[in-house]
């Protein structure tokens, strides 16, 4: 019976792991969405504006055609720092695995073991507590002004 049961949760452990795995054509699908999603977002605000401000036709095109222009110019300088990060991310790794060596060095292979499942334990409520903060961050917008 409880080889059933172990083999049982062997099984579904190994689907979830399976489930988590995404490949290249959904993370395209995903970007995809999320970018129809952002422009959809972006004509609501504009159409917000528009019936707020009581803007008229030629106020639109100029506020949409100096949106487009700062999108251009952000994704630009997007793109003139992302060799600037990646040159810092690997610095970073770099000093990562120095310090790994160093610590493997003084200390223990237990006390080292206990060292890193700390870290590891650490990194992950690190990541639990910005997911949560990601979550309070999203607005509830229940339509009213001041819910704004």
């Amino acid at each position: 019976m409880r080889k059933l049961v172990l083999a049982i949760a062997f099984i579904g452990m190994g689907s979830f792991a399976m489930a988590q795995q995404t490949t290249p054509q959904d993370r395209e699908a995903r970007r995809a969405e999320m970018q129809q999603k952002m422009q959809q977002k972006e004509q609501e605000r504009l159409a917000q504006m528009q019936k707020d401000l009581n803007l008229n036709q030629s106020q639109v095109a100029q506020i949409k055609s100096l949106q487009d222009k700062r999108k251009a110019e952000m994704k630009a300088e997007f793109e003139k720092n992302k060799y600037v990060r990646q040159a810092r991310m690997e610095e970073m790794k770099a000093k990562r695995v120095q310090m790994d060596a160093d610590m493997k060095k003084i200390l223990t292979p237990q006390q080292y073991d206990k060292w890193q499942a700390d870290r590891n334990a650490k990194m992950e409520q690190r990541k639990m507590a910005m997911k949560e903060r990601k979550m309070m961050k999203k607005p509830m917008n229940t339509g009213t002004p001041e819910a704004k």
